[in-house]
């Protein structure tokens, strides 16, 4: 009858842990999902930013010689992520196929004019960096003229905002609630050895000597959970890159490291703060409240 009570008592803890590891595992891999999700939205932020520019027409009389070294002084300034020099004949037969006709032999000469279509870095593309640059450009003397969409800027900007205050939001509602569900869980497996630290204490165990199980054990699941977590988000990641290539172009390895580094940290560090609060809440409890 001993051994049979022993098994079922031991099974219930086993399964108690199990519950647990499962548990935190889905709330981290929630809050995982959420932070991969901020950091794409970060990169895709970046990557349309970085399609922003300026299309930058060059006066007729200057020199092809001229246009290059100008480019090469542009390729080196803070805010320029790309340059590409198109001449006018380039020019002339991008618009042709654009056209579906010849508009050359129907003018009888090539109205184009040379240009340099810039990109700007992410953190250049705000309407005051884009008008400052602008005026930057235009005082150049090679420079006839420099067009870019300035509602396509704003409206860019505007919507990045939008988007980041929402998932900001977002983020802080859910990582308050992760927190609660880690802590509820791990009270409710601490609660189930309530008897067990009461024992401890009447023969006299110290404590941090109490503690200290129970702490191991919760930052052991709390790892595992993790790692777990982690796992199932480079599953989703895999599918997703399958399901939408174009996603490869805003990977970043150093985002993936900071963010299995964060689920590995919240893991840890929260089960291992909620283990230690919810057992020096039982220890300070009246022997009468351990039956309620």
């Amino acid at each position: 009858m001993a051994k049979n009570e022993n098994r079922y008592y031991s099974r219930k803890i086993h399964t108690s842990y199990v519950t647990t590891v499962i548990s935190i595992t889905l709330v981290l891999f929630m809050m995982g999902l959420l932070g991969m999700l901020i950091l794409h939205a970060k990169n895709l932020s970046d990557y349309v930013k970085e399609n922003i520019g300026f299309t930058i027409m060059i006066k007729d009389n200057v020199k092809e010689a001229g246009i290059l070294e100008f480019q090469k002084r542009l390729d080196i300034q803070s805010f320029v992520k790309s340059t590409e020099y198109i001449p006018k004949e380039k020019a002339a037969v991008m618009l042709k196929k654009d056209l579906g006709e010849d508009f050359i032999g129907f003018l009888g000469y090539n109205p184009l004019l040379p240009t340099i279509d810039l990109r700007l870095k992410a953190e250049y593309a705000t309407m005051e960096s884009v008008a400052g640059i602008e005026k930057k450009l235009i005082s150049n003397p090679e420079v006839k003229e420099v067009f870019y969409q300035k509602s396509l800027v704003e409206m860019v900007n505007q919507n990045i905002e939008k988007i980041s205050f929402i998932l900001g939001g977002f983020s802080l509602v859910l990582l308050i609630i992760s927190i609660a569900l880690i802590n509820n869980t791990i009270r409710l497996t601490v609660y189930s050895k309530r008897f067990t630290i009461r024992s401890m204490q009447l023969v006299g165990a110290t404590k941090g000597f109490i503690q200290k199980p129970f702490i191991v054990k919760g930052i052991v699941n709390g790892f595992i959970s993790a790692i777990l977590a982690i796992g199932l988000l480079m599953v989703v990641l895999y599918f997703a890159l399958r399901e939408i290539p174009e996603l490869m172009k805003v990977q970043n390895l150093p985002m993936y490291l900071i963010l299995t580094g964060f689920v590995l940290l919240l893991g840890i560090l929260i089960s291992w703060l909620s283990t230690y609060f919810a057992v020096r809440k039982f220890l300070r409890m009246k022997t009468d409240l351990l039956y309620t």
